[in-house]
């Protein structure tokens, strides 16, 4: 009687599976920032949990060894999307590293190591046949290159406005308002990163038209977006500190932005395609 009773009871159990991950040619992922407070490595887990690539292009930034320097902070999540990156690698998914100012140490260690390659900068493929230089983009910056005091001051104030979004945030709950990102308003308003951000995406196309692509996708400011400048395609995929963002390739070549922020979509201005996206130099 008690088998026939326990029978019953798991005849009436629901059984729930998980939805099989999306399955994607290609993704890029920039500015992870691991090793900082404003790392969000929960949202990116998600992302590498629920889709599977082909190739997966981590554009610089993934560690930030600036941050490390003034003090050390690692933990658990972070360390486990470092684990999770490489389970996918062991899988099968080709990972391709191009190091960014934050991790420049990687750049030492250009080669193959199994699926994963490093290198300074990459050229992709598209499944419709467009030629895409990816470059973590600080090559073209000129504070970086040219006066790292300043970078370093940057940082540490863009870190100090990151420090505040909680504080701001918190408060805005307690009157019923929704996320708001002080450092996102100063990158957006404050004239000369306004312009700091035009003249660095003048900067990377003249570069790309000078290697003979189609289009051009880096990270490093921050700032996801899909432009098309003149005859080059711009990809710019964002970072995920602020807003969570990747680029990936669907199996007919067609590039999206997607946004995993979960306090905030991203404007629709951004993920239009590259021949809506009306900019030009």
């Amino acid at each position: 009687m008690g088998r026939l009773d326990s029978t019953a009871r798991f005849r009436n159990l629901r059984v729930v599976t998980a939805p099989a991950p999306r399955r994607l040619r290609t993704a890029w992922i920039s500015d992870v920032h691991l090793g900082t407070r404003g790392s969000k490595a929960a949202p990116l887990l998600d992302f590498l949990r629920d889709y599977e690539v082909e190739t997966l292009y981590i554009v610089g930034d993934l560690i930030d060894t600036w941050q490390m320097r003034r003090g050390i902070y690692w933990p658990q999540q972070h360390n486990d999307v470092i684990q999770k990156l490489l389970r996918k690698a062991r899988k099968g998914t080709r990972i391709v590293y191009i190091p960014g100012n934050h991790d420049e140490f990687v750049g030492g260690f250009c080669g193959y190591y199994g699926h994963i390659a490093i290198e300074k900068q990459a050229r992709h493929m598209t499944a419709d046949g467009r030629r895409i230089l990816v470059i973590h983009g600080h090559e073209l910056d000129t504070v970086v290159q040219n006066a790292r005091w300043l970078a370093f001051a940057g940082d540490l104030g863009y870190q100090f406005l990151l420090a505040l979004n909680p504080l701001i945030n918190f408060v805005r709950r307690r009157f019923g308002l929704g996320y708001w990102s002080l450092s996102a308003y100063a990158k957006k308003r404050v004239k000369d990163a306004v312009n700091f951000i035009g003249e660095f995406e003048t900067a990377i196309v003249r570069y790309a038209e000078s290697h003979g692509v189609d289009a051009v996708l880096c990270g490093h400011i921050h700032s996801a977006g899909i432009r098309q400048i003149g005859a080059i395609t711009y990809y710019n995929c964002g970072d995920w500190v602020e807003t969570c963002s990747a680029l990936v390739e669907n199996f007919d070549g067609e590039i999206e932005l997607l946004n995993f922020n979960p306090y905030q979509t991203p404007s629709p201005a951004l993920i239009k395609k590259p021949e809506l996206a009306g900019a030009s130099l």
